[in-house]
């Protein structure tokens, strides 16, 4: 730590010399630490507050646009949210006494600087989230965004990204259910690396992160506390890569899964005795974070003592100690009465521990080091009332031209040759081509209760063996919408995940979001986040489903403010939870048996504005995003539901990005089996060309596949609904034929999508 008096009381020293200004503080915010203690900070208690008021940490850009998520909530939306934003994770009633607990949050900084550790870690941090709710993790999902395909630094990123998303979870006994991998030129220098957990637990199982009793202890245990992660993601998530960004690899955090595997079973256990008060985990701040917020949440106090703290390096100071992120860690209040039986259960599990203090009833957080108070704080202050901004934001002076460049003038193709041609040059891209690479590096089935996984349109997991009681999950995100418009772009993201869920006949209940964004001291990208916030917002209100929790990751900027390349795009991750009442009925994205009638579901418009096809083919981005109509969505989603509990449909895929063809091609691949296509009643009700019909991306469609004998049952429902629907093909052969345009084998669709990613992986 820097010495603050000296180079404090050196008057003519400029700002971002001083020692504030190292640890990411202002001046301003340095000026109101004072004003709240009433004297200088010591060094101590400047690294808390600058890790605990950092805008990872803090949200203090965000905050306030943030509260929309709570104002436009209803008492309706609230009824089966057990626990909702402020917790360390949401936790939603799914039925019979059991309870899901769900998050998603990032990890993008220190997996650019290192791939492998930026990204392992942020999937411990993510699955102790799980664990501190109380709930037994029971999978991951993760949804990556890489610079362009053939960048000379692509690799570097994707190998290591990939074998520690791979490496922890597999090491942990989870299984991947899900997920996007995408590449775009626009997250070359600023990967995105969000990773989401899900945990089961019965409702009386559910702990939550508050610090109460007087006397009662407060326990550190997990890994030691080493110089790792010392201002990990609290830093590297606050502010913009610059040239020296390389330089910061020694703040990545380090991750063990397998003192993780110790630990999540050392939690499951001191719950079952019910050894625990309250408990939180070591992310993001470490100890600065946990004991603020312990305490701030349990309206006491608390005092530490540093010197009891289990190191890995004795030679960390005060302030190292205080904001380490070092990984594995956890955090407990245990009462006097059960220590000795909780330092039993983690002793018994391998699990170091330590009590490093016990909480206190006069409202201050108090912590010793070297028989010296080195911080004496309100815990309020540092873990709640920081700094909160309401950043000057506007129109991009480039939005409007952006709009107006619509995809739909771009040149289409002569003839039935040259669209087969583009047909294939779509779903071989980057991001429409297979992820097997990606995916076979991840274990799905691990723990047997996974029912669907990747390709499916949603993850499906089991969660009560003998009622088949189980939860689907789905995370998408369209950063190309988003840039043409993020308040529909939020959107879009939203009803994605909602159709994904649906399709698999589960009925979406509740949200989760990772809002990636560019810098908020830009006036252009922090428009783009209010505008996505708002969008988001707007639409869970409409469709009646609750945001539990999530994470927002700003200062994704590389680029000169102001500019239309200066950062991401905006990229708003949106997970959704659905729920079964018996897994049994779970509705796979493909087909398997020939002689299946298809139906598309929903209305076709001219909507190539943002689509798979503009880019892949003509490299351009612009027009509108396609249209938002929640009505339409929910009543999709009411008849995949409705379609998969009444036993009618065999599969259900959803259209998003590639549109109908993608569909097909995704719903032959998975099992092999191909299908005839006639699209001219669609083309006549719709008045579209053959180009539109297979890759407009209009909302709210899916395509199902039903056996013959069900078509009047189906057919009479829509009708009754008043949903379009058009029969346009059935499924056949090993081909995907689509009379009028031409033949696509499955093998030759398989060989060649699967062959994308391995090109340039290896």
């Amino acid at each position: 730590m820097p010495d603050i008096d000296t180079v404090e009381n050196a008057a003519a020293t400029p700002d971002e010399q001083q020692p504030w200004a190292d640890l990411g503080l202002k001046g301003d915010e340095y000026q109101k630490i004072r004003e709240i203690l009433g004297r200088r900070p010591t060094n101590a208690e400047l690294a808390m507050y600058s890790v605990m008021w950092s805008e990872h940490c803090s949200y203090k850009s965000s905050r306030r646009h943030l509260s929309q998520f709570g104002e436009k909530s209803t008492e309706a939306m609230k009824k089966n949210l057990l626990v909702g934003i402020g917790q360390n994770a949401g936790v939603v009633d799914i039925g019979d006494g059991w309870a899901v607990t769900f998050k998603v949050e990032s990890h993008n900084h220190p997996s650019f600087v290192e791939p492998y550790q930026g990204a392992a870690t942020g999937v411990g941090g993510i699955v102790r989230d799980i664990i501190s709710m109380g709930a037994r993790p029971v999978a991951v999902m993760d949804q990556l965004r890489f610079g362009a395909i053939d960048h000379p630094d692509t690799a570097r990123v994707v190998e290591g990204v990939v074998a520690g998303v791979g490496g922890y979870g597999n090491s942990l006994g989870l299984p991947n259910i899900g997920g996007e991998t995408v590449f775009d030129p626009c997250y070359q220098d600023n990967p995105l690396v969000n990773a989401l957990a899900i945990g089961v637990m019965r409702h009386e199982d559910i702990h939550l992160a508050n610090a109460e009793g007087v006397g009662n202890k407060v326990v550190l245990f997990g890994a030691r506390t080493g110089g790792d992660g010392i201002g990990g993601a609290s830093i590297l998530a606050s502010e913009s890569f610059d040239d020296e960004g390389p330089a910061k690899r020694p703040s990545v955090q380090v991750g063990d899964p397998f003192m993780e595997k110790l630990l999540i079973e050392a939690c499951l256990e001191m719950y079952r005795e019910e050894v625990v008060e309250g408990i939180q985990d070591l992310g993001a701040a470490g100890i600065s974070c946990a004991t603020s917020e312990l305490a701030s949440n349990g309206d006491s106090g608390m005092h530490v003592d540093l010197d009891t703290v289990l190191l890995r390096d004795p030679s960390l100071t005060a302030g190292e100690i205080l904001m380490s992120e070092s990984q594995e860690r956890m955090m407990a209040v245990v009462s006097p009465e059960k220590l000795d039986r909780f330092l039993e259960i983690a002793d018994k599990w391998g699990v170091e521990s330590a009590v490093i203090g016990e909480v206190t009833g006069d409202g201050r957080l108090t912590i010793d080091h070297g028989g010296q108070r080195i911080v004496d704080v309100d815990p309020k202050t540092v873990a709640h009332d920081s700094p909160v901004y309401d950043r000057p934001y506007a129109r991009p002076s480039w939005q409007d031209a952006l709009e107006a460049d619509a995809a739909e003038k771009l040149p289409r193709p002569a003839d039935a040759a040259a669209l087969v041609e583009q047909l294939w040059t779509v779903t071989t891209s980057p991001n429409l081509a297979s992820t097997h690479w990606v995916t076979d590096q991840y274990d799905r089935y691990v723990g047997g209760n996974t029912a669907l996984a990747m390709p499916d349109d949603a993850g499906v997991l089991r969660v009560d063996e003998e009622t088949g009681r189980g939860i689907a999950l789905s995370t998408d995100a369209n950063g190309r919408y988003a840039m043409l418009n993020p308040y529909t772009g939020a959107q879009l993201s939203l009803v994605e995940a909602y159709r994904n869920v649906a399709t698999t006949g589960a009925q979406p209940m509740a949200v989760t979001d990772c809002l990636n964004f560019g810098s908020p001291e830009d006036p252009d990208r922090m428009w783009q986040l209010v505008e996505a916030i708002t969008g988001l917002a707007d639409g869970c209100r409409t469709l009646e489903v609750p945001v539990t929790g999530g994470n927002v990751s700003l200062y994704n900027s590389t680029g000169e403010p102001g500019t239309i390349d200066s950062a991401i795009h905006p990229t708003p991750v949106v997970g959704i939870l659905g729920v079964f009442d018996d897994v049994a009925r779970r509705t796979p994205s493909g087909w398997k048996d020939e002689g299946l009638a298809i139906y598309l579901l929903g209305s076709t418009a001219e909507e190539l504005s943002g689509s798979a096809w503009a880019g892949a083919v003509h490299d351009h981005l612009g027009g509108q995003p396609p249209k938002v109509d929640f009505d339409a969505e929910r009543e999709l989603a009411e008849i995949l539901v409705s379609c998969s509990r009444d036993g009618l449909i065999d599969a259900a895929h959803d259209l998003s990005q590639g549109g109908l063809f993608q569909a097909l091609v995704e719903s032959c691949s998975r099992f092999g089996t191909g299908a005839r296509i006639v699209l001219d009643e669609l083309k006549e009700r719709y008045g579209l060309d053959d180009l539109t019909a297979l890759l407009s991306e209009s909302q709210a469609r899916a395509i199902v596949a039903l056996p013959r004998s069900e078509e009047v049952r189906f057919t009479d429902m829509v009708t009754a609904r008043k949903f379009p629907a058009v029969r346009i093909g059935v499924t056949d052969g090993d081909a995907l034929d689509i009379q009028g345009v031409g033949s696509f084998p499955i093998a030759e669709l398989r060989e060649k999508r699967e062959a994308v990613l391995p090109k340039h992986f290896g």
